[in-house]
């Protein structure tokens, strides 16, 4: 395996092209087709999907029932037959073609000097400006699935497609049973449907022809390609969506779809929700350039979506033919597939699982092909988030904070309810995560009726906390009307550590773990003990990210408490939350200006002083940069990805601070990159700190879960004994080259 090939890493790279159309002109059709597929061989494209009846133009009315257009559009896909033996990409191209005594409506697909199949599209519109029951009849009507189709010619046979010993009988009709795989080529004819005249000479081999056809690349783990045409994706119950749960991983769609205003939004909306239901990549590619404009126009709109996200589309009324590009996770979709069992439970209910130990799908024959991908450095055509609980765009992460903060209120007002009139006690140090939870305990007391002095505050000082952040944190309370008492631990942390025999307990410098647990244990007894003798709950601060890195005091310590309303949020996406809580005024400018000054601290537990020249103690340089840790926790956690496919993808989001995209005002000092080698180490110790750390999350406390990303309460998202190990995860990552 080649760590930097996108191939071995479990991508497969797509493309969705437009053409200039020459109308009812197949030979000038391909010969663009053959350009563009040329061009995306050179970039290790693996599926090149092109638009409905491109070979010869969507809009010619009854031009298609003409035996010259057609005999034509056989010489075409001969053409591109023979054209696409040197190249890497699938081609599945448009085409009207003939089969007994009616016209169907194709998808052809093509692959190294072969004609693989050949898909009718099931369901015409006929319908305002469609009429195309006039010239096509359905893939249903007289169309068994298992058929093949006679007249193309199909190169050389195929060796590596199993099932050739199962040929049908043509002369009586019989058809290749479903849930099989079968050869294209087989150099059979099929006498029952004879081959249409006009049609070239030349190998007039069986091709496989229906909607039953599942494309499996047998070098690429995972890539198994379905084609539907246009209205395939309109219809209520699509064949996309019955393939998908067959076994399709991604899902062409070969669309004609002349524009009208919000017909673009609508395509969108179906794509998007179709990849997110059914768990898949859908490629979109619609007519454009060179379309008749007699009574329609076009725009060439194409897309690809995976898993409910856009990856890639083309500017539209684009006067010259193009393509979007862009890598698909076959890892990503296998695993949230096997994450959401209710996929094989569909599967299962509507008759389309696999049959019970042959790894096919019943319904469906599988034409088995060899890619052959490059195996080498092709880079990543893909958009690979750096904060993926952070949306980049300002719209959705607006959203997002409004629906987090909400979330948060919510689930801390429910339980006050649910006690009765209890008071909040919280611990406010000044830092990212104390506030936020006091912001959150404000809105509360608000939405309940309830006054502000109600949350009783305590700033703790210890050995190492600075005046900024203590005056950050009086200032933040002041603002909100909220009572904030001081509470110097230090003479109590004093005593513990003399009556330990610590040496810091007489004054020595020893700054150790001991030393600095003291301070956080003391901190969150004196929080219960307050609670209990004023009647309220301790509200926890720490965040998704601190509990993923184990980053807290275990029992008495900030680990513990009666709820928290931050266990659900990572700490890139807190920063956020608080700058939504200032663009969107849910407090006032006084309250506005501390949180300014709150964002711009750096992150430290305070708890080990500083020499005078000396940095203070820093989070961050002890175990590592927040943003990239988070990156690995949300592919561990939502993905269950290996950690050398969570490096390769952290670096090609890190490795260059000037490209791609930042969320909404991330300011530019801030916009770091990372190496090979400094990723490594970092997941390295994410690894091993996550996996010891068990212990920690198996009693938290209650909280709400908040992003998507997931939570790691163990009556939730994360359940893991507490015991286990981390060397397979280890292992793994040695297999990532240090640069």
């Amino acid at each position: 395996m080649n760590f930097h090939s996108a191939y071995d890493q479990g991508f497969a790279r797509v493309a969705a092209c437009t053409t200039q159309v020459h109308l009812a002109d197949p030979a000038a059709n391909v010969t663009g087709i053959i350009e563009t597929a040329r061009e995306l061989d050179s970039r290790g494209v693996a599926v090149a999907v092109f638009p409905e009846l491109c070979l010869t133009g969507y809009n010619i009315d009854d031009l298609l029932l003409q035996d010259v257009v057609l005999d034509a559009t056989v010489a075409a896909i001969e053409t591109l037959r023979a054209a696409s033996a040197g190249l890497l990409p699938v081609i599945i191209v448009g085409a009207p073609l003939r089969r007994g005594n009616r016209l169907y409506n194709c998808a052809v697909v093509v692959h190294r000097g072969r004609v693989l199949g050949v898909v009718p599209k099931s369901y015409l519109p006929n319908y305002r400006e469609f009429y195309e029951k006039r010239h096509f009849a359905a893939a249903a009507d007289g169309v068994e699935n298992g058929g093949f189709l006679t007249g193309l010619p199909t190169g050389p046979e195929t060796a590596d497609v199993p099932g050739a010993g199962d040929r049908p009988n043509p002369a009586d009709g019989s058809s290749t049973p479903v849930g099989s795989s079968v050869t294209a080529g087989s150099g059979a004819t099929d006498r029952s449907h004879p081959a249409p005249a006009g049609s070239l000479p030349g190998d007039r081999s069986e091709v496989p022809f229906g909607t039953d056809l599942l494309f499996r690349v047998t070098d690429v783990p995972g890539l198994v390609l379905h084609v539907e045409v246009c209205e395939d994706l309109w219809v209520p119950i699509s064949p996309s969506a019955q393939a998908a749960l067959a076994g399709a991983t991604v899902e062409a769609n070969l669309s004609g779809s002349p524009i009208t205003v919000g017909r673009s939004r609508e395509r969108h909306r179906l794509c998007r929700t179709a990849s997110a239901k059914q768990l898949q990549a859908y490629i979109y590619a619609a007519a454009g350039p060179g379309e008749s404009s007699t009574d329609l126009s076009w725009d060439g709109q194409t897309m690809v979506y995976e898993c409910g996200e856009l990856l890639s589309k083309t500017p539209r009324f684009d006067p010259e033919p193009g393509y979007c590009l862009t890598d698909v996770d076959l890892d990503a979709i296998r695993q949230e597939r096997m994450r959401q069992g209710s996929f094989d439970d569909n599967a299962r209910a509507t008759g389309r699982g696999e049959s019970a130990g042959t790894g096919e799908s019943a319904g469906y024959r599988f034409v088995d092909l060899r890619l052959d991908p490059p195996r080498t450095d092709i880079g990543l055509e893909r958009q690979i988030s750096r904060f993926p609980f952070v949306p980049n765009d300002p719209a959705l992460l607006e959203q997002d904070c409004y629906e987090a903060y909400n979330i948060q209120v919510y689930g801390l007002r429910r339980r006050l309810e649910a006690i009765g009139g209890s008071k909040v006690v919280i611990g406010v140090s000044g830092g990212l995560d104390s506030t936020h939870a006091l912001l959150v305990a404000a809105k509360a007391m608000d939405q309940a009726g309830r006054p502000r002095s109600d949350i009783l505050a305590f700033t703790m000082p210890g050995f190492a906390t600075s005046d900024h952040t203590k005056s950050n944190a009086l200032a933040l309370c002041e603002a909100l009307g909220v009572p904030c008492e001081i509470l110097d631990i230090r003479p109590a942390a004093t005593q513990m550590l003399k009556a330990m025999g610590h040496p810091a307990g007489d004054g020595e410098p020893v700054y150790d773990v001991t030393f600095e647990n003291v301070q956080a244990g003391l901190r969150y007894d004196f929080l219960f003990r307050i609670a209990n003798q004023r009647g309220g709950i301790v509200l926890g601060t720490g965040d998704l990210s601190e509990l993923a890195l184990g980053w807290c005091t275990f029992g008495v310590g900030d680990q513990m408490s009666h709820y928290n309303v931050n266990p659900g949020v990572p700490k890139t996406l807190i920063q956020h939350l608080i700058r939504w809580c200032i663009s969107s005024a849910q407090f006032d400018e006084a309250t506005d200006a501390v949180l300014e000054s709150v964002l711009g601290t750096e992150i430290s537990p305070e708890l080990v002083p500083s020499r005078p020249g000396e940095q203070i103690q820093s989070t961050q340089a002890k175990i590592g940069p927040y943003e990239l840790q988070d990156f690995t926790l949300f592919h561990l956690l939502r993905r269950g990805l290996r950690p050398s496919r969570i490096v390769f993808m952290s670096h090609h989001a890190w490795a260059d601070a000037a490209a791609g995209e930042w969320p909404p005002g991330f300011r530019a000092e801030d916009r770091n990159e990372y190496s090979l080698g400094d990723i490594k180490e970092w997941t390295r110790l994410f690894l091993r700190r996550f996996v010891s750390n068990q212990f920690k999350r198996s009693t938290l406390p209650n909280g709400p879960k908040v992003v998507a990303g997931g939570s790691l309460s163990p009556r939730g998202d994360w359940r893991m004994p507490s015991d286990a190990v981390a060397h397979a995860w280890l292992a793994d990552l040695e297999t990532v080259p240090d640069k």
